[in-house]
């Protein structure tokens, strides 16, 4: 588990990294598609910069977004499109410098935080929680748009650093509940996941007594392997790589029960 001050640290060092990119990119850069649905590289780094925005208290734009855009799923989502649709009219340049100034303001303000500060109530994604979940939430959710954006242009990057393997293993921890819930598979099977790189993982589930949960130790053969690299496994899980194109293409590989392998990659979006 991280302390307070490793995930702040964490969060600053994906702020940093989004800032390394964004000094490389040009208005044609800015304005490319990204796999996260409707979104160019602006928009995504918009969307960070509005979170962080929210939680300094500042007033959520009053611009509405366009009626049925066929990205926006609830109101979650229509109410992060309202940030984006009131900065579409803006250069990336002027995008770029207010999250600059955002994100310096949060981070300055998280080192500044005390434990009671880091333990009190705050809203989160999930719910009602403390500022120290909240945090969490904020470092993948940072990381995993950094990715879109890194993609779009052709600029890899972060994918082995501390954020990385926070973000990769919040991904895992949902492994249960895509096996179980998800794809119901029956009572006894077991599933291995091995990431081959940047970052290394095996993460093993096991069905028992109808309830999906993680096993420690991976059992050797499992009902299906699935084999895949970090990315592959990041952006399935984050709905940014579509299940049968990664079939098609091998980047994921079944060993096994194969029909089960197959639905477990198509129900690997829990973003979506």
């Amino acid at each position: 588990m991280a302390t307070d001050r490793e995930l702040v640290e964490m969060q600053g060092e994906v702020w940093a990294s989004i800032e390394a990119l964004g000094v490389q990119l040009d208005e044609a850069g800015w304005a490319t598609p990204t796999e996260c649905p409707g979104w160019t590289v602006q928009d995504n780094l918009v969307h960070v910069t509005a979170i962080e925005s929210l939680i300094l208290e500042r007033p959520l734009p009053t611009q509405e977004p366009p009626d049925q855009l066929p990205h926006v799923k609830n109101d979650t989502g229509k109410a992060n499109e309202r940030w984006v649709e009131a900065r579409r009219s803006w250069s990336g340049a002027d995008a770029f410098a207010e999250f600059r100034a955002v994100t310096g303001e949060r981070i300055a303000a998280m080192r500044a935080l005390d434990d009671a500060g880091f333990g009190a109530d705050s809203w989160t994604p999930t719910g009602p929680g403390t500022v120290r979940q909240l945090l969490g939430f904020r470092i993948f959710d940072s990381w995993v748009h950094e990715q879109d954006m890194r993609r779009a242009v052709g600029r890899p990057g972060d994918l082995d650093s501390a954020a990385a393997a926070f973000a990769l293993a919040m991904m895992s921890d949902v492994m249960p509940y895509i096996v179980g819930k998800k794809v119901g598979a029956p009572d006894g099977c077991t599933v291995v996941f091995t990431l081959t790189g940047p970052l290394v993982r095996t993460i093993a589930v096991g069905v028992v007594d109808g309830r999906a949960r993680p096993l420690d130790d991976p059992p050797d053969p499992p009902t299906v392997q699935l084999t895949m690299d970090t990315e592959t496994f990041t952006r399935l899980a984050c709905g940014r790589l579509d299940p049968a194109e990664s079939l098609v293409t091998g980047v994921v590989a079944i060993e096994g029960d194969v029909e089960l392998g197959g639905q477990i990659v198509h129900q690997l979006n829990y973003m979506f």
